[in-house]
């Protein structure tokens, strides 16, 4: 019979040893996967630091992008252009009401209620640009001047 120790047979502390590898083994494996998972997320999900639109069609940052790309910058320069014809009809003390204020670009500039309604859809509030198609795309503002959507 094998001799006792203390604590107790050679072969019951072998078995210990034994389990204790098994256990940093288990941890070991599970970091490398959580690492290989953190990445995978990195390169299939995208990063933080990227450009996304909001509910309205606008971009904004998420997170901390090291640049703008072009197409976000043509956009805020829209944005801008459409302040800009707001701030000038009001200087003007025009009503806002569902109407055409200008085009910015290629972008119908319109003033409409919020919540929508049928005099926002009808043909004569429209800029008569984006109804003959000459013009794609729209920026709706309210009659504050905040952007509701741009499409």
């Amino acid at each position: 019979m094998p001799e006792k120790s203390a604590t107790g047979s050679s072969s019951e502390v072998r078995q210990s040893i034994k389990m204790k590898n098994k256990w940093w083994l288990v941890v070991l494996g599970l970091a490398l996967l959580m690492v290989l998972l953190l990445f995978l997320k990195g390169l299939v999900g995208g990063g933080e630091d990227t450009w996304i639109k909001d509910s309205r069609g606008v971009w904004i940052k998420h997170g901390m992008p090291s640049q703008t790309p072009d197409y976000v910058l043509e956009q805020q320069n829209i944005i801008s252009c459409a302040q800009q014809l707001y701030q000038q009809k009001k200087g003007e003390n025009i009503t806002f009401n569902s109407r055409c204020l200008g085009a910015c670009e290629n972008y119908a500039v319109d003033i409409v209620h919020v919540p929508r309604t049928e005099e926002d859809n009808q043909i004569e509030n429209q800029c008569p640009e984006f109804s003959e198609g000459k013009l794609t795309n729209f920026i709706e503002l309210d009659k504050d001047g905040n952007i509701i959507r741009i499409v």
